[in-house]
C-alpha cells in the first residue's frame, strides 16, 4: 500500500462518514467511515516515512586469481538528498 492507497482510503472513509445520509440496521456507517480515514492516514504517513528515510545499497565483488590472489571490492551507493523537497 502507498501513499495513493491511503489518500483512496481517506477519501471513501469520509463519503461514508459525512455525505451518506441513510441507515443501514446493522452497522454503523459513521464508525466505519471514521475507521477508514483513520486507516487511510495511518497508511499515508507510513508511507511518507518510507519515502523520505535514507537509502543505500552495497555491493560486494570478490575475485580470486590463478595464483590464489583474492581481490575484493565493495561499492556503496547512498542518496541522502531529500526526495519530498
Amino acid at each position: 500500500m502507498g501513499i495513493g492507497s491511503g489518500i483512496f482510503l481517506f477519501v471513501v472513509g469520509a463519503i461514508m462518514a459525512f455525505a451518506l445520509n441513510f441507515d443501514v440496521p446493522w452497522i454503523n456507517l459513521d464508525l466505519v467511515g471514521y475507521l477508514l480515514m483513520g486507516a487511510g492516514a495511518l497508511i499515508f504517513l507510513i508511507s511518507l516515512v518510507m519515502v523520505a528515510r535514507k537509502r543505500s545499497s552495497s555491493s560486494t565483488v570478490r575475485q580470486v586469481d590463478n595464483g590464489g590472489t583474492e581481490r575484493v571490492t565493495q561499492r556503496e551507493t547512498r542518496s541522502d538528498s531529500d526526495p519530498l523537497v
